[in-house]
C-alpha cells in the first residue's frame, strides 16, 4: 500500500532508539524528510546514520525535547512539520508515597506538557495546509493502570484527556490526533522495567523480562519495527477518519471485549 507521504516531512521526537526510531525509519522507508531529536548527539547521529540507508533525506536535533531550548532546536529543523511524533522517555518506576514533587513535575512535564507544547506549536499551520498527522506515543497504561508507574498512569492519562478535544476540532481541516499505547517491547525501557522488578522479586533481570515474555498472549515482546508501520499508517492519507483513538499495541495482554 501507498501510504501517500513521499516528500511530506515529519519531526519524530526521542527517535535516537526504541519506539521513536520504528517510527522515524518507518516512515523514512516512506520517503518522508523526516527530523529526529535526542538528547546524545553521537547516538543521534549513529541512529541518522542507519535511517539515511533508506535513501530518505534525514536531519538531526540535538536536545532534550522536554526543554524549551530542546524543543526551540526540534522546531528550528523543523519549523513546519506535516507529521509530528510526540515521544519522551518513561518516568521511573515506584511507589506513589517516594516520589518527590520534583519528580511529579518531571513527569508531567515530560508525558503531559511537553506533547502538548509541541502540538501548539504545530498545529494551526497543519489546519492551514489543509494536511497534518499528529501520533503520540503514550503507554497501555491509559487503558490498565500500571502499579508500579504512578508517575506514568497520571501524565499520560492527562494527555489522552487532552487529545480526546482537540482531535474533535481539528478533523475537519484533515488534520488527525490519535494516541498509539505501547504494551511491552523489547526497548531500553524494558530493560529498566524488568531490572526495578528483580529488586522487589529476587529475580534476575533476565529472568523478570522472559517471564513477562512468555506470559503475553503473543508469547513475546514487541518489535520496534511493528509499532513504526502502525504510526506510519496513522500518518498515512488513509488514515484522515481515523481521530482521537487510542489504538492498544501489546500483543493481546490488555483483556478486553472492547
Amino acid at each position: 500500500m501507498d501510504l501517500g507521504l513521499k516528500g511530506r516531512t515529519a519531526l519524530v521526537c526521542a527517535a535516537s532508539a526504541g519506539l521513536g526510531f520504528g517510527c522515524a525509519e518507518a516512515l523514512a522507508r516512506e520517503g518522508v524528510v523526516v527530523t529526529i531529536t535526542g538528547r546524545d548527539a553521537a547516538k543521534l547521529e549513529a541512529a541518522a546514520a542507519r535511517l539515511r540507508l533508506t535513501g530518505a533525506e534525514i536531519r538531526t536535533a540535538v536536545g532534550d525535547i522536554t526543554t524549551e531550548a530542546g524543543r526551540a532546536a526540534a522546531l528550528a529543523a523543523c519549523p513546519e512539520p506535516d507529521i509530528l511524533v510526540n515521544n519522551a522517555g518513561g518516568p521511573p518506576p515506584g511507589d506513589f508515597r517516594d516520589f518527590t514533587d520534583e519528580q511529579w513535575m518531571a513527569a508531567l512535564n515530560g508525558n503531559l506538557l511537553t506533547p502538548i507544547a509541541l502540538i501548539k506549536a504545530v498545529l494551526d499551520g497543519m489546519i492551514g495546509r489543509g494536511f497534518g498527522r499528529i501520533v503520540n506515543i503514550t503507554s497501555a497504561s491509559v487503558k490498565s493502570p500500571i502499579g508500579n508507574l504512578p508517575l506514568s498512569n497520571t501524565a499520560r492519562t492527562g494527555l489522552t484527556g487532552f487529545v480526546a478535544g482537540v482531535a474533535r476540532d481539528v478533523a475537519r481541516h484533515n488534520v488527525t490526533i490519535n494516541n498509539l499505547l505501547p504494551g511491552p517491547f523489547d526497548t531500553d525501557r524494558q530493560v529498566a522495567i524488568s531490572a526495578a522488578a528483580s529488586k522487589a522479586s529476587g529475580k534476575s533481570p533476565a529472568q523478570e523480562t522472559e517471564e513477562r515474555a512468555v506470559k503475553n498472549p503473543a508469547g513475546r515482546f514487541g518489535r520496534p519495527d511493528e509499532f513504526g508501520a502502525a504510526c506510519a499508517f496513522l500518518c498515512s492519507v488513509q488514515a484522515g477518519y481515523i481521530v482521537g483513538q487510542n489504538i492498544l499495541l501489546d500483543g493481546g495482554a490488555f483483556n478486553s471485549t472492547m
